[in-house]
Protein backbone atom coordinates (compact mmCIF):
# COMPACT_ATOMS: atom_id res chain seq x y z
CA UNK A 1 0.00 0.00 0.00
CA UNK A 2 1.64 3.23 -0.85
CA UNK A 3 -1.72 5.48 -1.20
CA UNK A 4 -3.54 6.85 1.77
CA UNK A 5 -7.00 7.37 -0.22
CA UNK A 6 -6.31 2.99 0.75
CA UNK A 7 -6.67 4.15 4.55
CA UNK A 8 -9.83 4.32 6.31
CA UNK A 9 -10.89 7.43 7.71
CA UNK A 10 -8.46 9.32 6.17
CA UNK A 11 -8.95 12.85 4.67
CA UNK A 12 -7.66 15.84 2.76
CA UNK A 13 -8.15 19.73 3.19
CA UNK A 14 -5.82 21.97 1.30
CA UNK A 15 -5.07 25.20 2.88
CA UNK A 16 -3.86 27.05 -0.11
CA UNK A 17 -1.00 26.02 -2.10
CA UNK A 18 -0.34 23.77 1.04
CA UNK A 19 -2.34 20.51 1.53
CA UNK A 20 -3.23 18.54 4.62
CA UNK A 21 -3.46 14.66 4.72
CA UNK A 22 -4.69 13.35 8.25
CA UNK A 23 -6.81 10.53 9.99
CA UNK A 24 -10.91 12.64 10.23
CA UNK A 25 -10.45 13.22 13.95
CA UNK A 26 -7.33 15.34 13.56
CA UNK A 27 -7.31 16.42 10.43
CA UNK A 28 -9.42 20.17 10.85
CA UNK A 29 -7.47 20.87 13.44
CA UNK A 30 -3.88 20.06 11.54
CA UNK A 31 -5.44 22.76 8.52
CA UNK A 32 -6.37 25.23 11.27
CA UNK A 33 -2.78 25.08 11.95
CA UNK A 34 -1.54 25.51 8.58
CA UNK A 35 -4.10 28.40 8.04
CA UNK A 36 -2.76 30.53 11.17
CA UNK A 37 0.98 29.52 11.32
CA UNK A 38 1.86 28.67 7.56
CA UNK A 39 3.19 25.22 8.99
CA UNK A 40 2.91 22.80 11.79
CA UNK A 41 6.67 22.64 12.46
CA UNK A 42 6.55 26.46 13.18
CA UNK A 43 3.31 26.32 15.60
CA UNK A 44 5.26 23.30 17.33
CA UNK A 45 8.59 24.88 17.86
CA UNK A 46 6.51 28.13 18.77
CA UNK A 47 4.50 26.53 21.73
CA UNK A 48 5.99 28.00 25.60
CA UNK A 49 8.22 25.50 26.59
CA UNK A 50 8.00 22.99 23.95
CA UNK A 51 9.68 19.29 24.17
CA UNK A 52 12.61 18.61 22.26
CA UNK A 53 13.36 15.00 20.88
CA UNK A 54 15.42 13.52 18.18
CA UNK A 55 15.92 13.28 15.39
CA UNK A 56 18.05 15.42 12.73
CA UNK A 57 16.60 18.61 13.89
CA UNK A 58 14.41 19.13 16.75
CA UNK A 59 11.25 17.45 16.98
CA UNK A 60 8.32 18.83 18.79
CA UNK A 61 5.87 17.93 21.58
CA UNK A 62 2.61 19.40 21.37
CA UNK A 63 -1.51 19.47 22.35
CA UNK A 64 -3.78 19.16 19.21
CA UNK A 65 -6.14 22.25 20.10
CA UNK A 66 -9.90 20.65 20.18
CA UNK A 67 -8.73 16.94 20.47
CA UNK A 68 -7.68 14.94 22.95
CA UNK A 69 -4.46 13.78 21.14
CA UNK A 70 -1.08 14.96 22.18
CA UNK A 71 1.23 14.72 18.87
CA UNK A 72 4.61 14.79 18.00
CA UNK A 73 5.61 16.81 14.93
CA UNK A 74 9.07 16.47 12.58
CA UNK A 75 9.99 18.23 9.47
CA UNK A 76 11.38 16.14 7.05
CA UNK A 77 14.79 16.13 6.01
CA UNK A 78 17.18 14.20 3.67
CA UNK A 79 19.56 12.23 4.88
CA UNK A 80 22.73 9.94 3.14
CA UNK A 81 24.95 12.02 0.89
CA UNK A 82 22.82 14.26 -0.85
CA UNK A 83 21.50 15.91 2.03
CA UNK A 84 23.46 18.94 2.35
CA UNK A 85 22.20 19.59 -1.54
CA UNK A 86 18.45 18.29 -1.08
CA UNK A 87 18.00 19.80 2.13
CA UNK A 88 14.43 19.60 3.15
CA UNK A 89 12.74 19.44 -0.26
CA UNK A 90 11.30 16.46 -1.64
CA UNK A 91 9.45 15.46 -5.32
CA UNK A 92 6.04 15.01 -4.84
CA UNK A 93 4.32 12.70 -3.58
CA UNK A 94 7.36 13.07 -1.11
CA UNK A 95 7.92 10.70 0.88
CA UNK A 96 5.28 11.40 3.85
CA UNK A 97 2.30 9.41 1.91
CA UNK A 98 4.35 6.34 2.29
CA UNK A 99 5.37 6.97 5.87
CA UNK A 100 1.88 6.70 6.98
CA UNK A 101 0.45 3.85 4.75
CA UNK A 102 3.60 2.25 6.13
CA UNK A 103 2.89 2.97 9.67
CA UNK A 104 -0.76 1.74 8.86
CA UNK A 105 0.37 -1.42 7.62
CA UNK A 106 2.69 -2.26 9.83
CA UNK A 107 0.12 -1.63 12.96
CA UNK A 108 -2.37 -3.55 11.50
CA UNK A 109 -0.44 -6.66 11.32
CA UNK A 110 0.00 -6.31 14.45
CA UNK A 111 3.82 -4.88 14.56
CA UNK A 112 4.45 -2.03 17.20
CA UNK A 113 5.40 1.33 15.38
CA UNK A 114 4.37 4.78 16.11
CA UNK A 115 1.41 5.98 14.81
CA UNK A 116 1.32 8.52 12.09
CA UNK A 117 -1.90 10.46 12.08
CA UNK A 118 -1.05 12.36 9.06
CA UNK A 119 1.20 14.95 7.09
CA UNK A 120 1.23 18.38 5.65
CA UNK A 121 3.18 19.36 2.44
CA UNK A 122 4.48 22.89 1.91
CA UNK A 123 5.42 24.29 -1.94
CA UNK A 124 8.79 24.62 -2.41
CA UNK A 125 9.50 25.20 -5.78
CA UNK A 126 7.83 23.58 -9.34
CA UNK A 127 7.14 20.08 -8.01
CA UNK A 128 9.13 19.96 -5.21
CA UNK A 129 7.36 20.08 -1.72
CA UNK A 130 8.43 20.72 2.41
CA UNK A 131 7.09 18.04 4.73
CA UNK A 132 6.05 17.76 8.36
CA UNK A 133 4.95 14.59 10.18
CA UNK A 134 2.61 14.10 12.85
CA UNK A 135 2.80 10.98 15.01
CA UNK A 136 0.48 10.30 17.81
CA UNK A 137 2.99 11.19 21.20
CA UNK A 138 3.92 7.21 23.47
CA UNK A 139 4.42 8.92 26.86
CA UNK A 140 7.39 7.25 28.73
CA UNK A 141 9.23 6.06 25.72
CA UNK A 142 12.83 5.48 25.02
CA UNK A 143 14.94 4.79 22.55
CA UNK A 144 17.20 1.32 22.69
CA UNK A 145 20.51 3.76 22.64
CA UNK A 146 19.28 5.57 25.39
CA UNK A 147 18.91 2.30 27.49
CA UNK A 148 22.17 0.84 26.59
CA UNK A 149 23.59 3.95 27.67
CA UNK A 150 21.88 3.72 31.09
CA UNK A 151 19.35 7.14 30.53
CA UNK A 152 16.21 5.30 30.81
CA UNK A 153 15.69 4.61 34.74
CA UNK A 154 12.54 2.95 34.63
CA UNK A 155 13.34 0.51 31.76
CA UNK A 156 16.07 -2.28 32.49
CA UNK A 157 18.72 -3.13 29.58
CA UNK A 158 18.06 -6.83 29.97
CA UNK A 159 14.61 -6.41 29.65
CA UNK A 160 15.03 -4.14 26.75
CA UNK A 161 16.79 -6.93 24.82
CA UNK A 162 14.48 -9.02 25.16
CA UNK A 163 11.99 -7.13 24.00
CA UNK A 164 13.98 -6.19 20.91
CA UNK A 165 13.66 -9.93 19.72
CA UNK A 166 10.09 -9.85 20.08
CA UNK A 167 10.08 -7.04 17.78
CA UNK A 168 12.97 -8.67 15.33
CA UNK A 169 10.74 -12.18 14.95
CA UNK A 170 7.58 -9.76 13.98
CA UNK A 171 9.59 -8.25 11.20
CA UNK A 172 11.36 -11.60 10.18
CA UNK A 173 7.53 -13.57 10.81
CA UNK A 174 5.97 -10.99 8.09
CA UNK A 175 9.02 -10.38 5.54
CA UNK A 176 9.80 -6.65 6.91
CA UNK A 177 13.62 -5.49 6.39
CA UNK A 178 13.93 -2.08 7.75
CA UNK A 179 17.88 -0.81 6.03
CA UNK A 180 18.21 1.30 8.64
CA UNK A 181 17.73 -0.66 11.51
CA UNK A 182 19.54 0.90 14.61
CA UNK A 183 19.18 1.46 18.22
CA UNK A 184 17.89 4.75 17.38
CA UNK A 185 15.03 3.34 15.25
CA UNK A 186 13.49 1.41 18.07
CA UNK A 187 11.55 2.72 21.26
CA UNK A 188 10.65 0.77 24.43
CA UNK A 189 7.55 1.75 26.30
CA UNK A 190 6.33 0.14 29.23
CA UNK A 191 2.90 -1.83 28.76
CA UNK A 192 -0.24 -2.76 31.65
CA UNK A 193 2.02 -5.70 32.46
CA UNK A 194 5.15 -3.21 33.04
CA UNK A 195 6.91 -5.71 30.97
CA UNK A 196 8.49 -3.15 28.00
CA UNK A 197 7.41 -3.39 24.25
CA UNK A 198 9.69 -2.50 21.33
CA UNK A 199 8.55 -0.24 18.77
CA UNK A 200 9.97 -0.08 15.20
CA UNK A 201 10.12 3.80 14.02
CA UNK A 202 11.09 5.92 10.72
CA UNK A 203 9.28 2.80 8.63
CA UNK A 204 8.81 4.84 5.86
CA UNK A 205 11.96 3.13 4.42
CA UNK A 206 10.99 -0.42 5.32
CA UNK A 207 10.90 -3.22 2.56
CA UNK A 208 7.86 -5.95 2.26
CA UNK A 209 8.22 -9.68 0.93
CA UNK A 210 5.89 -11.82 2.75
CA UNK A 211 7.77 -14.80 1.04
CA UNK A 212 10.89 -13.95 1.87
CA UNK A 213 11.93 -16.82 4.15
CA UNK A 214 12.15 -15.36 7.95
CA UNK A 215 15.93 -16.63 8.84
CA UNK A 216 17.17 -13.99 5.86
CA UNK A 217 15.03 -10.98 7.03
CA UNK A 218 15.99 -11.84 10.40
CA UNK A 219 19.95 -11.91 9.83
CA UNK A 220 19.51 -8.78 7.25
CA UNK A 221 17.39 -6.47 9.99
CA UNK A 222 20.35 -8.35 12.70
CA UNK A 223 23.26 -7.68 11.14
CA UNK A 224 22.01 -3.61 10.68
CA UNK A 225 21.04 -4.01 14.39
CA UNK A 226 24.56 -5.04 15.83
CA UNK A 227 26.76 -2.99 13.31
CA UNK A 228 24.42 -0.32 15.38
CA UNK A 229 25.04 -0.99 18.78
CA UNK A 230 28.58 -1.96 18.13
CA UNK A 231 29.06 1.63 17.20
CA UNK A 232 26.99 3.07 19.72
CA UNK A 233 29.01 1.21 22.07
CA UNK A 234 32.49 2.84 20.83
CA UNK A 235 30.80 6.24 21.14
CA UNK A 236 29.24 6.25 24.00
CA UNK A 237 30.84 3.21 25.78
CA UNK A 238 27.68 1.80 26.79
CA UNK A 239 27.16 -1.89 28.41
CA UNK A 240 27.04 -3.73 25.22
CA UNK A 241 29.93 -6.41 25.18
CA UNK A 242 31.06 -9.07 22.97
CA UNK A 243 29.50 -11.73 25.08
CA UNK A 244 26.26 -9.53 25.53
CA UNK A 245 25.61 -9.11 21.86
CA UNK A 246 27.07 -12.34 20.48
CA UNK A 247 23.86 -13.33 23.60
CA UNK A 248 21.89 -11.34 21.99
CA UNK A 249 22.29 -12.65 17.95
CA UNK A 250 22.00 -15.96 19.24
CA UNK A 251 18.67 -15.61 21.40
CA UNK A 252 16.89 -13.78 18.19
CA UNK A 253 18.47 -16.62 15.30
CA UNK A 254 16.93 -19.31 17.90
CA UNK A 255 13.54 -17.67 18.14
CA UNK A 256 13.01 -17.20 14.11
CA UNK A 257 10.17 -19.21 13.00
CA UNK A 258 10.75 -21.67 10.70
CA UNK A 259 8.57 -21.65 7.52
Amino acid sequence: MNDTSEIPNVEVRHVGDSDVTAFAAVVDALADIVAQHETLYDWASGLPQPRALRGRAPVYIAALPNTPDTIVVRHGWHGGLLAPITGDRFRLPTRAPLEMCQSYALRRVGIPTSDVLGFARYPAGPGLRRIDVVTRFVPDAYDLGMIAAGLAPHIDATDAMRATIVLLVQLASHGVIHPDLNVKNILLRHTPSHAPEAMVIDVDVVRWDATRAPSVTMRANLARLLRSMRKWRTNFGCDMADERLARFERDALAATPVR
